[in-house]
């Protein structure tokens, strides 16, 4: 992917079906390209409940979300990276689907500053205002600015360590500069800075009047359907909803779920397709590149997304919780977001027959730079498959090379980590109820060595990237099912094609027509290596991923010690230890250590009550 953006020279984005691949795509692309804009894109939820109705039970599930503030600045990042460079590469998650403000007004929405030029600061501070930002002098961060005489300060929203300095002199703007934001110290000097929205819905006054009065107009007439119908519930649940966020809306510019009004704030017709990252893209003077990772699994997901979304909106809509309009706040359609690109690459070891007949061109690469081969297959009797397999991780572990094993439930997967566990192995599992933050986690601390075995069920396929692993061990193989597809074991097969050693074990009392697709696709794949190794004398070397070296948690025993006198200690080391925590916790946000950001965030917290 990377030799191929190289080649073409586009802004491009990535996309891909799960967010630790995601997290994993980020971190080495920022290597291959160290002098572009290469942006993270994401839900910037570390937790999300969407809002949905039981009618059978009469349940009402309120909307329920813990925002990630780095994630949210990541994507602010991409949005206002598109509307600024043409070096961007971009990758995302599903989230690039869904719903955003429209880019033209969220372009119109910006503040340009130059030195020399005359403005006046009332209307600068308004216009912030105007755009999201918020006037904070005591805790100075990020979607503030603060004002001392003729010098005001603005952290962009969208900015991780560093703040701008606008000094004037009267009217006039003397002087813009950069500064750290812990120590303040002055970075860089600019002749002219342009300032974006703190978030890709804020719109302009005259358009959130507008907006509030389509929404009155579109409330009025569904009022008028419910008392036709005699729906006194759903008449009052509605009334009493939408008038509280037309409040909201009016009087503060936002609302809980402002997102359902996106069609009102957009300007859109009901039913045209939503803005959506790909708008951004457009934006840009030429076209782009859309490359699909793990296309087999992420274009099946990119269908399914809008009939869930739609299902869901629908009962909300029919009972009274929301407008209709609430429908177009929704992800894009398949046939919408196969044509918002004008060039496509899909990438996957396991295509479907979608990918390849929307393909004008279909390459196979299995040959690999370092000259790996595709593993060795063993099949193993699934009788005793708990023991055989402890024997096999013994031989591995003492060679310090890590093993992954695919068992088929979350309970499998505790209790064989548990048995290992009490035998003496370093082992650790992994399933969909751990959360994608805990996963990178996981996933670093195997690479590190603090544990030398991962049980998974359907996480340890595509895109799991360990060079470390010699062993991949699948567990009941023969078990024909989802799990034990031939795209599945094959896909999983592929973790142990990262290292000269990989081995791949299928425990199995049978070979069933997948295993034996993905033996006979292995071999083949496999003798095809070979022989163009012995041509061109290339000896096998396993993949080398070099590790950040800022994986390892720092200690803050120093910040625990002022912590305990923290009541006697005056308001200025107060603020000082605050700040020092706060960038430690962007940085680990950053290195997308996203487990130790949450313990630093909860730390501030706290400080912050003491």
């Amino acid at each position: 992917m990377a030799k191929v953006i190289e080649k073409v020279q586009k802004p491009t984005l990535i996309m891909t079906h799960n967010k630790t691949l995601a997290a994993q795509l980020y971190s080495e692309f920022k290597a291959f390209f160290p002098n572009n804009h290469v942006e993270y894109f994401i839900s910037y939820y570390d937790y999300y409940q969407p809002e949905a109705y039981i009618p059978r039970s009469d349940l009402f599930i309120e909307k329920d979300s813990a925002i990630n503030e780095e994630l949210e600045r990541l994507r602010l990042s991409t949005t206002a990276s598109l509307l600024s460079f043409d070096d961007v590469i971009v990758i995302a998650s599903v989230s690039a689907n869904y719903g955003l403000g429209n880019p033209e007004e969220y372009k119109a929405m910006v503040q340009r500053i130059e030195v020399g030029f005359e403005y006046s600061q009332k209307a600068f501070l308004l216009k912030l205002v105007e755009m999201g930002y918020k006037r904070n002098d005591k805790f100075f961060d990020r979607a503030d600015f603060r004002v001392n005489g003729d010098v005001i300060d603005i952290f962009p929203a969208y900015y991780e360590d560093e703040f701008i300095r606008v000094e004037f002199f009267g009217d006039e703007v003397e002087s813009i500069t950069k500064h750290e934001y812990l120590t303040n110290t002055k970075t860089k000097s600019l002749d002219e800075v342009i300032i974006y929205s703190v978030n890709p819905f804020v719109v302009s006054n005259d358009k959130l009047a507008t907006a509030v009065k389509q929404i009155e107009d579109e409330l009025k007439q569904r009022l008028e359907y419910f008392q036709q119908e005699d729906k006194q519930v759903e008449y009052q649940r509605l009334k009493q909803r939408v008038e509280f966020d037309l409040e909201m809306i009016e009087s503060t510019g936002m609302c809980k779920g402002i997102e359902n009004y996106a069609r009102h704030l957009t300007g859109q017709k009901p039913g045209e397709t939503p803005y959506s990252l790909m708008n951004y893209f457009e934006q840009m003077k030429e076209d782009f590149l859309l490359i699909v990772d793990e296309s087999h699994v992420s274009l099946p997901q990119f269908r399914g997304m809008y009939a869930a979304d739609r299902s869901r909106k629908e009962v909300l809509v029919d009972y009274g919780f929301r407008l209709p309009s609430a429908l177009d706040n929704r992800p894009l359609k398949f046939d919408e977001f196969i044509q918002k690109a004008p060039h496509f690459l899909f990438v996957s070891a396991t295509p479907n027959q979608l990918e390849v007949e929307k393909s004008a061109v279909v390459a196979e690469q299995i040959i690999r730079p370092t000259g790996l081969l595709d593993p060795v297959i063993e099949i193993m009797d699934s009788e005793y498959q708990v023991e055989k397999l402890y024997d096999e991780i013994k031989k591995v572990v003492e060679k310090k090379q890590r093993v992954l094993v695919t068992v088929l439930t979350k309970k499998m997967a505790e209790e064989l980590t548990s048995y290992y566990s009490d035998l003496g192995i370093k082992v650790k599992y992994m399933h969909s109820e751990i959360d994608a933050i805990e996963r990178n986690q996981i996933i670093r601390e195997l690479r590190l060595g603090e544990f030398d075995v991962l049980v998974g069920i359907n996480l340890l396929r595509e895109g799991l990237d360990i060079p470390e692993t010699s062993l991949v061990a699948i567990l009941d193989a023969d078990k024909e099912g989802f799990l034990r597809s031939r795209t599945s074991l094959i896909q999983t097969m592929g973790r142990g094609a990262r290292n000269e050693n990989g081995r791949v074990i299928l425990f199995a009392k049978r070979v069933t027509d997948s295993m034996q697709f993905a033996i006979d696709e292995t071999n083949r794949r496999r003798e095809i290596q070979k022989q163009y190794n012995k041509e061109h004398n290339i000896t096998p070397k396993s993949t080398k991923r070099k590790l950040d070296e800022n994986l390892k948690l720092e200690e803050y025993d120093d910040l625990a010690w002022k912590k305990q006198k923290l009541e006697k200690m005056p308001a200025s080391e107060r603020k000082k230890i605050l700040l020092e925590l706060n960038k430690k916790m962007k940085k680990a946000a950053q290195d997308l250590n996203f487990e130790e950001a949450i313990r630093l965030r909860d730390e501030i917290e706290k400080l912050k009550k003491a």
